[in-house]
């Protein structure tokens, strides 16, 4: 039998990548709506909080653009660990949002 490790805040942040990617993305709907599904209307609002943060920084620069996706990716990452040290099954949904959003 084979059994493979989860390094908690790898996933976190490749969630984190992720959700602030599909937050500026024209997939954001779909996606977001696969958030609520998965995580609850918690995440689900901080994605909308996410994506208005997103486009007020698109309006002003590219360049508080770039800074403005960093600082929501720091910030996923932070809830995403804190999230799945409080429910560690939350991983495979993560994951499978994780997947999503590359395609």
């Amino acid at each position: 039998m084979t059994q493979s490790v989860i390094h908690q805040p790898r996933v976190a942040w490749e969630a984190a990548r992720a959700f602030v990617r599909m937050a500026a993305g024209p997939s954001y709907d779909a996606y977001a709506g696969r958030v609520l599904s998965r995580l609850g209307t918690e995440m689900y609002g901080e994605l909308a909080n996410t994506r208005q943060r997103l486009l007020e920084a698109s309006v002003q620069s590219s360049d508080s653009d770039r800074f403005t996706a960093d600082i929501e990716a720091g910030r996923w990452r932070v809830r995403l660990e804190d999230l799945l040290r409080s429910d560690p099954s939350l991983v495979t949904p993560l994951l499978e949002l994780t997947e999503a959003a590359a395609r």
